[in-house]
């Protein structure tokens, strides 16, 4: 039989921080909650997953690049500001 989760029917505001302890058991385990205001979705609760290997710092370094002047202010921006 099929059982609809908490993914399929959203969860009000009001509803999801009075029973926020059961939402928290349903998504370890297992289950998607959507939280939703005044009946449009704006959040989701999902399961914590820790990184699979600490961030290296420097990844990006000599794959970009910025041009010497890419923090020069813009004159016709700031001509437009000042009408």
């Amino acid at each position: 039989m099929y059982r609809p989760s908490m993914a399929d029917r959203p969860v009000n505001m009001h509803e999801a921080k009075t029973h926020l302890s059961r939402l928290v058991e349903r998504v370890e385990a297992g289950e998607e909650v959507v939280i939703a205001r005044a009946g449009r979705p704006v959040a989701r609760l999902i399961s914590y997953r820790p990184r699979k290997s600490p961030r290296e710092p420097g990844l990006w370094r000599g794959r970009v690049s910025l041009t010497p002047d890419f923090d020069a202010p813009d004159e016709d921006l700031i001509a437009a500001f000042e009408r």
